[in-house]
């Protein structure tokens, strides 16, 4: 939560402690006798006020006597109060937001709870009534106003919060205001993470595509489709072959060798954007070799699709076996290769 959220929540619920010094609900009566009003206060324990002079009224009506004892809430709003407090200062010190809803839920309970419970008192000590009263209206029932203004005979009866229960319902309201306040914050703020987080994945997939571009290697030869660039014949044997890729990731695919080596001297252009040259590994058909690290063989004897007699190896040992195979041949390497034809 904000810093000014906490503040906040800490000032109304320290506020609340005032609640145990001033009056939480008033009960206001007005009748012609009594133009001033009678004023009944209800304290968190106790009750205040000019209720004497109402019991005395009442009487004549048959209502029971107002006093502590029809209150049994009495003993425990004070601690109500006490818990609602308490968990508004820990919601400040906390500064979580999980704690701050239930600071507000815990308020709308308090307030329904206690509506209910004034509603079913007050239903009880309105309908209630004794049988042996001096005045009796048929069907008459005094049941004061939840909140509000009610007439009752002669009476205007007036229920509603008093100092204490108004601290309550502005600590209440403040909350809530400042839950909204941060939902709203909290809102903005995983809007802007999710778009950050948006950004930040598109980068890393353009990273990996750029990556992958780069990194990439030789594409395999289609044996049997594939067509050279230069002599144009279709690629069939698997022990040759070769391969170019440009610095634009372009391939250019050869049968053998020499068609290799003639198409970059016939295009230039070509040559200045060469990247990486792979040849067939002879003895790993269809495999290829980096030609910078390919063991080249040339003899009469190797049988290579456009007549280069040049095959090329991955190893001494491949090289040797072919080698000790032929009664005639000579090691090259790549740049003597390139000067031959």
């Amino acid at each position: 939560m904000k810093p000014i959220t906490r503040i906040l929540i800490a000032l109304s619920s320290l506020s609340m402690i005032a609640t145990y010094y001033v009056p939480l609900w008033q009960i206001q009566l007005w009748a012609p006798q009594y133009p001033e009003g009678l004023n009944m206060k209800i304290w968190h324990n106790h009750l205040g006020g000019a209720f004497d002079i109402i019991n005395g009224l009442n009487h004549y009506i048959g209502m029971r006597l107002i006093k502590d004892e029809m209150f049994p809430e009495f003993a425990y709003i004070g601690i109500l109060i006490g818990i609602y407090i308490a968990l508004g200062l820990i919601t400040s010190i906390s500064g979580k937001i999980n704690l701050l809803k239930a600071f507000v839920v815990t308020g709308v309970l308090y307030g329904v709870a206690a509506l209910y419970d004034f509603y079913r008192w007050g239903y009880d000590y309105g309908h209630n009534l004794d049988p042996h009263a001096a005045i009796q209206v048929p069907g008459m029932s005094y049941q004061p106003p939840v909140i509000g203004y009610k007439n009752l005979l002669n009476f205007t009866a007036y229920s509603g919060p008093d100092i204490g229960g108004w601290i309550i319902i502005a600590a209440s309201i403040v909350a809530t205001f400042l839950l909204v306040y941060e939902l709203l914050i909290d809102r903005k703020r995983k809007k802007a993470e999710l778009h950050m987080t948006g950004k930040i994945a598109l980068v890393v997939l353009a990273s990996t595509f750029i990556s992958s571009c780069s990194a990439q290697g030789p594409s395999p030869i289609q044996f049997g489709k594939d067509e050279c660039t230069h002599c144009k014949m279709t690629l069939t044997d698997q022990k040759f072959g070769a391969e170019i890729i440009t610095t634009t990731n372009k391939v250019y695919k050869y049968d053998d060798v020499n068609c290799l080596v003639n198409y970059l001297k016939a295009y230039p252009d070509v040559e200045k954007k060469v990247k990486t040259i792979y040849i067939v590994d002879y003895s790993n058909a269809g495999n290829f070799i980096p030609v910078t690290e390919a063991l080249l063989l040339y003899s009469e004897e190797i049988r290579s699709p456009m007549g280069s007699a040049i095959a090329a190896f991955s190893t001494i040992q491949d090289r040797d076996a072919i080698q000790n195979q032929l009664s005639l041949s000579e090691t090259l390497t790549w740049e003597k290769v390139k000067t031959s034809y």
